[in-house]
């Protein structure tokens, strides 16, 4: 890696030291709803920063963001549920995701097969298993009416979780990429363009035969307080410990 390489990675790994710090105040039990709403939204305008200046850096020096993959295992109950949410989190993050399920002795579990650059997967597992903590505690607390069901309710819940997320994460990454271009490269618009075509030919060369599930059908009453709860999250918390992971071969 060049001298001038190493300065870049340097500086957007201090980024994500900026995003610890700022989600460690939002956490502080004196910080009002509306000083930690701020401070969270800040911190995914950092995540999606360092998103950005890892791909204009690669663009010059490939070998800093290798293009990979990766498999998360996501269990019961409301499997089906947390990997919409994973799918949710990783195609903001302009990652790929495939879901392969299984059946186990306690209900069905899937098996997500990721792809995207290492950068991108970086800042998905700086997101996702918070999120997925975030949502079980905050829907604990839920009081769910008489008049529904308890396990329809908590997936709504979780579906409108996952939406709000996935809103306020592609609503930092266009401002993002809305920065002014600097420099003689290449775009960011191009550079994130070609990126995103890599990723999808990976995934086309890994699964030639990939079908699009059909849209599910939710009857429970808990959509709009999971929205609600998805507004609120903290997009970014790191300090949560991240499941082992394997790469496939290809």
């Amino acid at each position: 890696m060049s001298e001038a390489a190493d300065t870049c990675v340097r500086m957007t790994d201090a980024i994500l030291d900026k995003v610890r710090k700022l989600l460690a105040k939002a956490e502080d039990p004196g910080c009002t709803p509306a000083e930690a709403e701020a401070l969270t939204d800040k911190a995914a305008q950092l995540i999606a920063k360092y998103g950005v200046d890892r791909a204009l850096l690669a663009a010059a020096a490939p070998e800093t963001d290798p293009l990979g993959d990766r498999i998360v295992d996501i269990g019961p109950p409301y499997a089906l549920d947390k990997a919409g949410l994973l799918a949710t989190v990783a195609g903001a993050l302009r990652c790929r995701s495939v879901r392969r399920k299984q059946s186990t002795s306690q209900g069905y579990a899937f098996a997500m097969h990721l792809f995207g650059y290492a950068s991108d997967l970086e800042r998905f597992e700086l997101l996702f298993t918070s999120l997925l903590v975030q949502a079980s505690l905050a829907l604990s607390a839920v009081e769910i009416p008489e008049w529904d069901s308890i396990a329809a309710f908590r997936r709504s819940w979780l579906v409108g979780f996952a939406f709000a997320v996935g809103e306020r994460l592609r609503q930092a990454e266009r401002r993002a990429q809305a920065a002014p271009d600097v420099g003689g490269g290449p775009s960011v618009a191009l550079v994130l363009a070609d990126r995103s075509d890599r990723v999808d030919r990976r995934v086309d060369e890994a699964y030639p035969r990939l079908r699009v599930s059909a849209p599910r059908r939710l009857v429970g009453g808990g959509m709009d307080g999971g929205y609600a709860a998805g507004q609120r999250a903290d997009l970014g918390v790191s300090r949560i410990s991240w499941p082992e992971r394997r790469h496939l071969p290809h």
